[in-house]
């Protein structure tokens, strides 16, 4: 992101014309010649880099700390409204919510609670776990994850806060409380529009009428026993300066212990949004009394320079999301955001940190990724594939000689190792333990019966190929390891197809008691009669949106994965936070195999799979009336 990079480190924004506080650049001069230039290491112990020593500035300036790189300074005790660390930032992971309002992103309550538990892994401050308001099956999700990791204090006494989002309404943040009130920390998030535009054509109301209603809700929010309220003036990056002031300042008083400042439409600049959050917390009556938090949508692809920017000027809670998804363009990355104040925090960002372990950063990548069914991009920051891959000659021969030539961090800090330095070639010869070192150095840590599915598929596959890829086994792991409940199971089937007439299929299935189904079908080729096959014995209709196919490495032997996007028939809906309208759910499944007919009908069944374990969900919950909340934002 070059132009976030670059503004960051401009000398420019020491001018009186931005008002944001400077950012010192790290270059040499005549007057300060290199030999001089002294860093601070994460254990505070200063570092003099000379010419003569190795000149490496990274995310672990040196490797003869007591501390491993990826160990992070102690994490402040909880308050809501204030940090006793100056420096520290709080990480508010959005990924369930905001994340999951991606087209195609559905997910799951089982798969919402293992990736809830995976970002308390990681260290997350804050978890999002969803809006409780949109739907039966939000409300128990967000429920379930505030009764279990809600309540799960780690090794270190950290237990993350848990909340859920709701609407300036009195029937939204009702339904909030009653989901999050059993963790142990809760918190409870309400939002309203502030914006000229979204007054006039959204919400209808006056400024004034939006102070009263936000200034209530707050103290509504306060008086149902939550000690811990944050307030979101929507689209404040195009809100007029002295409203939001007074706004702010009115719910401060009525009890709200964080003010989120969200770039919602990603229109800002950083220099503009450090600006913004500089300005609120110069003017806004009471701000020394409660945290300032950001949330920078990505739509100019600005969103985590912006996010750095308004930490570097004051702000210290960063909304953000796993791969950085979300809606339109997406979020803030955790990933990039956490890395860059890892990189860069001490020596350019007046000495922020976070609480985030980021050895799981890949592990917690990978699940949202398979989980959602969103691929990231190859080139993606941080852990795209490409990431620590390469490739030209001049940069090759400089890493030959030392890695920080053209690295700023090391793969293993974010939970990688280099297959190349492992020295484990896998095959059909290979046992359990190696397949187990060979997937942690990958980032994947599985429980013994995980691992044992995985290991006889691996063997199955070992014995077709003579050398099992690194890639090979990310397929396998995605095809065992990150799928939903059964529903239904492939068991067998067996595919006629060619030039001569119509494609068959004969398709067995197995139900979630185990009982044997088989059905036939024709169809227009061999995947078309397959799902049509399924669909005899599924009975249950779905729309297929969206078919990829793609091979995880190069040969006529390559695993193929296969990812589709299908959509009830019958009507599956929630509500969107943000506009109030209801929107379709689609479910995404996939599925991996070196026969590729057979890899698309696993990712057709999971995504089956998918859907009917959500209207199953619904329909216990249906059982158990809650009020449907039709009260305008």
């Amino acid at each position: 992101m070059a132009m976030g990079s670059s503004i960051l480190k401009s000398p420019n924004l020491s001018s009186p014309s931005f008002g944001v506080p400077s950012i010192p650049a790290l270059s040499s001069s005549s007057t300060s010649p290199i030999s001089s230039l002294h860093l601070r290491s994460h254990n505070h112990r200063t570092i003099p880099l000379t010419a003569a020593g190795n000149f490496r500035i990274s995310c672990s300036l040196s490797d003869s700390s007591p501390l491993p790189s990826h160990y992070p300074r102690r994490r402040p005790d909880y308050i809501p409204n204030r940090i006793s660390d100056p420096n520290y930032v709080r990480i508010f992971d959005t990924t369930l919510r905001d994340g999951e309002q991606s087209p195609g992103a559905t997910l799951t309550s089982k798969e919402k609670l293992d990736i809830a538990r995976q970002l308390a892994k990681l260290g997350v401050d804050i978890i999002e776990a969803g809006f409780p308001a949109a739907s039966k099956d939000d409300f128990e999700a967000v429920k379930t994850i505030a009764e279990t990791v809600g309540n799960t204090v780690d090794e270190n006494g950290h237990v993350p806060v848990i909340f859920g989002l709701s609407r300036c309404n009195k029937k939204d943040i009702e339904t909030a409380w009653e989901a999050v009130k059993y963790a142990k920390r809760p918190r409870i998030h309400t939002f309203i529009a502030t914006s000229d535009i979204h007054l006039k054509y959204k919400l209808k109301k006056s400024k004034e009428e939006v102070i009263e209603i936000a200034r209530n809700m707050v103290r509504f929010a306060r008086s149902l026993g939550c000690e811990d309220v944050e307030f979101s003036p929507e689209d404040a990056g195009r809100s007029e300066r002295e409203y939001l002031y007074e706004i702010l300042g009115e719910v401060i008083k009525a009890g709200a212990t964080t003010l989120n400042i969200p770039d919602t439409v990603g229109i800002t600049l950083p220099s503009e949004f450090g600006q913004l959050i500089a300005d609120i917390k110069t003017n806004t009556p009471g701000i020394q009394n409660v945290i300032i938090s950001t949330h920078c949508q990505n739509d100019l692809g600005l969103s985590t320079a912006n996010t750095l920017s308004g930490a570097h000027s004051g702000a210290r809670q960063v909304e953000v999301t796993i791969n950085g998804i979300g809606e339109r363009a997406g979020n803030a990355s955790l990933e990039e955001v956490v890395m860059a104040i890892k990189c860069r925090g001490d020596h350019v960002l007046g000495g922020l940190f976070t609480g985030i372990d980021t050895r799981h950063i890949v592990m917690t990548s990978k699940m949202v990724e398979e989980y959602t069914g969103m691929q990231t991009q190859p080139h993606k920051a941080i852990v795209g594939v490409n990431a620590f891959a390469h490739e030209s000659g001049i940069h090759q021969d400089g890493m030959l000689k030392h890695k920080g030539t053209y690295e700023i961090m090391s793969p293993e800090e974010i939970g990688l190792q280099r297959s190349n330095e492992a020295g484990i070639v896998l095959g059909k010869l290979s046992g359990r333990h190696a397949l187990r070192d060979r997937l942690n150095e990958l980032g994947y840590v599985l429980d013994d019966g995980q691992l044992s599915n995985l290991f006889w598929r691996f063997k199955a596959v070992a014995e077709q190929k003579k050398r099992v890829t690194d890639a090979d086994l990310i397929a396998l792991v995605s095809d065992e390891v990150f799928q939903p409940e059964a529903v239904w199971k492939l068991l067998d089937m067996q595919i006629t197809c060619g030039t001569l007439g119509l494609s068959t299929s004969t398709v067995k299935l197995a139900d979630s008691d185990g009982k044997e189904h088989v059905a036939c079908s024709v169809g227009t080729g061999p995947v078309d009669a397959a799902y049509k096959a399924v669909d005899l014995i599924v009975k249950e209709p779905a729309t297929l949106l969206e078919y990829s196919m793609n091979a995880v490495t190069e040969g006529i032997d390559a695993i193929a994965t296969t990812r589709v996007l299908i959509r009830g028939d019958n009507n599956y809906s929630s509500t969107n936070a943000v506009t109030g309208e209801s929107v379709e759910r689609t479910f995404s499944g996939t599925g991996a195999g070196m026969d590729i007919v057979v890899s698309s009908v696993k990712a057709y069944v999971g995504a089956l799979n998918k859907m009917l374990g959500f209207k199953e969900h619904s329909s216990t919950l249906s059982k158990t009336p809650m009020e449907t909340n039709n009260v305008p934002a």
